[in-house]
């Protein structure tokens, strides 16, 4: 068993994929739902605001 290790905090959506290509994650879209990779905090899945 492995203990989860978080490698950042992305704040969007943007930010996470652009971590996860950086990690070599090969398709960094499909995780951004996936909880083995992605743990949300204090926040809604997906949330964005205007700029």
């Amino acid at each position: 068993m492995t203990r989860p290790l978080c490698l950042g905090t992305a704040y969007s959506d943007h930010a996470l994929v652009v971590f996860l290509e950086g990690a070599g994650v090969a398709e960094p879209e499909a995780t951004l739902d996936d909880p083995r990779w992605v743990e949300r905090r204090g926040g809604p899945a997906h949330e964005s605001s205007a700029a």
